[in-house]
């Protein structure tokens, strides 16, 4: 059996990335619906809220689901704690060293996974004992790592280095994406802006038709000169932003203003290269379906070659 399915109860091996304010029940629950893990955000910071959509993902859904943890922005234990108490069953951890809470959590039987930008970074990881990895590309959105390396190279110089199971995240939205990662040595994937432009997704409809409208070269790494580098569309905000070449904290204060009222010069925008693949909203289950019809079709054409 493929090792993430087995990790995570799912019946796919398809994660939903922990996107903060989205990655919550209404999105989550979908995704495990449709086969795939559903994740809880909770790098917004709004503990209770995520506490409670934590809590609702039971009514909502009898499948397994995850939660993410953005170790430098827990203010206490009391995140990692309640995950325990509740019960759930796997964890992603990003943003810091898993070594602080890895014990607590693998004593509580939670399989735990670490979101990684690279080879030194998965090393680390590694040596303090998690179960998996999230090996993220700079093809993707959000905080990105200031040194650009694509996801094949990544996935492969780390399975070079060890065979810890690979959850591969960056640029991928349909089968073609999937089956190219599992040769290089994934054993599944993460996808955040293909399901933010879902129809499950909360997000606005403005931010949605954005995506869908964007090139693959619709999106800029910003703030590379400084701290945090992102991916983000191209806006009149974000041009600005790249032509100052730093950014400003108080950018990302309106991002539910864009998220969920569609001003998108509100904030940067965090979204994928993979903008320029995506040319339809759809629901959760036919994104799904259609990457696992796609995969096994991949897989079986590339098996007729032999050299």
């Amino acid at each position: 059996m493929n090792r993430l399915i087995q990790h995570t109860g799912s019946r796919y091996p398809i994660i939903q990335a922990p996107m903060g304010w989205i990655a919550r029940s209404q999105l989550a629950s979908a995704v495990c619906e449709a086969g795939g893990m559903g994740i809880i955000e909770t790098s917004s910071g709004e503990i209770d809220n995520c506490k409670n959509e934590i809590l609702a993902m039971s009514d909502l859904t009898n499948k397994p689901f995850g939660v993410n943890l953005p170790l430098l922005f827990l203010k206490d234990d009391s995140m990692v704690n309640f995950c325990v108490d509740a019960g759930v069953k796997f964890v992603t951890t990003s943003a810091g060293d898993p070594t602080k809470y890895i014990s607590v959590l693998k004593d509580a039987g939670i399989t735990v996974y670490h979101a990684v930008p690279s080879l030194d970074g998965a090393i680390k990881a590694i040596n303090a004992g998690v179960d998996g990895l999230v090996v993220e590309g700079t093809e993707g959105g959000g905080f990105k790592s200031p040194v650009e390396v694509g996801l094949l190279v990544l996935i492969q110089s780390i399975r070079q280095n060890s065979d810890i199971p690979i959850i591969a995240a960056g640029g991928i939205v349909d089968g073609s994406g999937m089956a190219a990662v599992f040769a290089a040595g994934a054993d599944g994937i993460q996808m955040g802006t293909r399901f933010v432009s879902s129809k499950e997704s909360p997000v606005h409809t403005n931010f949605k038709n954005k995506i869908l409208e964007s090139n693959i070269d619709g999106t800029l790494m910003l703030n590379k000169s400084s701290k945090p580098v992102i991916r983000a569309l191209k806006s009149n905000l974000t041009n600005s932003i790249e032509k100052k070449g730093i950014m400003d904290m108080a950018d990302f204060m309106k991002i539910q203003e864009l998220y969920f009222e569609g001003n998108m010069e509100a904030a940067p925008a965090l979204s994928g290269q993979s903008v320029g693949l995506i040319h339809e909203i759809k629901t959760v289950k036919q994104i799904i379906d259609e990457i696992i019809i796609e995969f096994n079709q991949v897989c079986n054409e590339m098996g007729k070659y032999k050299f």
